[in-house]
């Protein structure tokens, strides 16, 4: 089910207005032709035909009526006018989006599904949109859909595709709806991936502002040396002065991508290269067996992606931000010093990919310096850590 209407993109007013001032705003378009299209009984999915001149709106409020719609999801950088808002027979919810693919949508499709699945399930319509109804609203229709059917995205996409032809998410929102799936519908902090999603868009952050915005201090973990009453199991420490570094969970794991390189590369350098260039590091001999046993202990960890945590690479120790870190809230990139005993452990950087000798690359990149820390178990740490 189809319907579209038609009109004018740019009122008379609105372009007296623009010859006059420069300035526009959503009130002054007519909101050109528009289109809803039934995806499910139920779910319609359309444009922001909603934020016309006041002279249309009451007609549209009529189209409203006319399909029983009875609650609204907006995805947009404006939300929905007060009038519309307010109307007796609606429900709306409002997320504040660019259809940008830098935007982290994926933080908003559980709530956003949840919202779909709230009104079926009351008996009601429910008309997700945004301003042009290709993108962002048909991202959070397209994880609603995998969700009920548990489909993976392309099947999902192809899906609602066929019923609206120009459904198209941006990559980046293609990106997020696949990490979506695979996290089991839901945002699961302890997931390798999404942690990574959620410290690239932090260092994108950061290279704007050159300060990590309050909304992703969470991305910098407490401080694993600090009291705490269920201490983990196993802990990287300063192998000069025995302070707790980081915990097993901290650790970021990644898989050599040149096998022979990881292997035979330098031993014996005890400081990083540039963050631009290849970090190279030393590697124990006791370490990569601790780290060894650490990772067969651990495959069935909640921490480690379903791609498996064997075979992983030690050649660096790159570790989430912590917060005995200094500075790095502050700073854009930078060496990283042991709180206690001011050791150089490593280096981080926000902005700029740290490429491990065994030639994976890592964006953020916070590392730590095999040579300079130890693998310790928790027997050993139970009277500094509880």
């Amino acid at each position: 089910m189809e319907l579209q209407l038609g009109g004018s993109a740019l009122s008379s007013a609105a372009k007296s207005k623009l010859r006059d001032c420069g300035n526009l705003t959503r009130d002054d378009f007519d909101g050109g032709p528009v289109s809803i299209d039934e995806i499910e009984p139920g779910l319609f999915l359309g444009t922001q035909f909603l934020l016309l001149c006041n002279l249309t709106a009451a007609t549209h409020m009529e189209t409203l009526r006319s399909f029983k719609i009875t609650h609204v999801l907006t995805l947009d950088s404006v939300p929905l006018p007060q009038h519309i808002v307010e109307a007796s027979f609606l429900t709306t919810k409002y997320v504040q989006i660019a259809d940008m693919t830098r935007e982290d949508i994926l933080q908003h499709l559980e709530a956003c599904v949840d919202f779909i699945v709230a009104a079926l399930e009351h008996g009601g319509n429910v008309l997700v949109h945004c301003y042009f109804g290709v993108s962002r609203s048909s991202s959070a229709v397209i994880a609603y859909i995998m969700k009920r059917h548990n489909l993976d995205y392309q099947p999902a996409y192809e899906l609602v595709k066929n019923k609206r032809r120009f459904v198209q998410p941006n990559a980046g929102f293609v990106a997020q709806l696949k990490l979506f799936r695979r996290m089991g519908y839901k945002i699961d902090h302890s997931f390798q991936r999404y942690t990574m999603h959620r410290l690239r868009l932090a260092g994108e952050q950061m290279r704007k502002a050159k300060i990590l915005p309050q909304s992703f201090h969470n991305v910098v973990r407490p401080d694993p040396d600090i009291a705490r009453e269920n201490p983990e199991p196993s802990v990287y420490r300063c192998r000069r002065c025995r302070r707790i570094l980081a915990s097993k969970s901290h650790v970021l794991e990644h898989r050599p991508r040149n096998m022979t390189m990881s292997a035979n590369h330098d031993t014996t350098q005890g400081d990083a290269m540039p963050m631009t260039a290849a970090c190279s590091s030393s590697e124990p001999r006791l370490l990569e067996q601790l780290a060894n046993r650490m990772r067969k202990s651990s495959l069935g960890s909640p921490s480690h992606d379903s791609t498996g945590a064997s075979n992983q690479c030690r050649s660096l120790l790159f570790v989430e931000p912590i917060a005995w870190m200094p500075r790095i809230m502050l700073n854009t990139q930078g060496r990283l010093y042991c709180p206690k005993c001011e050791q150089k452990l490593g280096n981080f950087s926000w902005i700029n990919a740290c490429q491990c000798p065994c030639g994976e690359t890592m964006t953020p990149a916070f590392y730590l310096i095999p040579s300079k820390v130890e693998l310790s178990k928790a027997v050993q740490n139970v009277q500094t850590t509880v």
